[in-house]
């Protein structure tokens, strides 16, 4: 009796092999994509919301340092005490400062602590800043001088100067911190932001360069 032929393996084809590297390429790949879409979102909510309490501070700072408009009231109505003065521009003129400089220290303290960004980053800041804007306007508004101007008026008295009603005039400033994030946020992303690695084109069976 003679034993079983046992069958043949197949020819190895070399074609079939992965180039060198290729699987622990993938792999590290993989590892370096950063985190999943469900932490980048959780971490742009965090922004979002730590953004936003910044407007706090913008409002307490804008009726701090916004000039006040004086009114004088005859006993019949209320006018400007200088009517060609500029404290109402001035008002708008400070909350967009106050706002510019918001935007760029939130953008880089939020590419300072997580530099790897995305675009869930990228938004959470934007509506973020958004809503700190919004927040210091309306707290601004609140805190300053009464909106009711005529109670204002008969508790100064006649003749007696006493200040307007803290507002903004031009409602497009509340888009100043966004923009200015974004723009820092941008520029700090392509100056300093990580760099993805270059391909590797080394044919199969080559190892890759060191």
């Amino acid at each position: 009796m003679t034993a079983p032929l046992t069958p043949h393996e197949p020819p190895h084809d070399p074609s079939q092999v992965p180039p060198h590297g290729l699987v622990h390429r993938e792999a590290s790949d993989g590892a370096a994509d950063g985190p999943g879409l469900h932490v980048e979102l959780r971490q742009a909510a965090v922004v979002a919301a730590v953004v936003s309490l910044a407007g706090v501070l913008l409002g307490l700072l804008w009726v701090w340092l916004a000039p006040r408009v004086p009114l004088i009231s005859d006993g019949k109505a209320v006018y400007l005490k200088a009517t060609e003065g500029e404290q109402a521009i001035g008002a708008d003129g400070t909350f967009v400062l106050l706002a510019v400089g918001f935007g760029a220290v939130s953008a880089a303290l939020v590419f300072w602590f997580r530099r790897r960004g995305g675009i869930p980053l990228v938004i959470g800041l934007a509506l973020g800043s958004l809503l700190a804007s919004a927040i210091g306007w309306r707290l601004g508004v609140w805190l300053g001088p009464s909106s009711d101007v005529a109670a204002s008026a008969r508790a100064a008295g006649r003749g007696v100067v006493f200040d307007a009603p803290l507002r903004l005039a031009a409602k497009g400033a509340l888009l100043f911190w966004p923009l200015s994030a974004m723009a820092v946020h941008l520029g700090l992303t392509a100056a300093f932001g990580p760099r993805d690695p270059e391909p590797d084109w080394a044919a199969p069976g080559v190892p890759p360069k060191p």
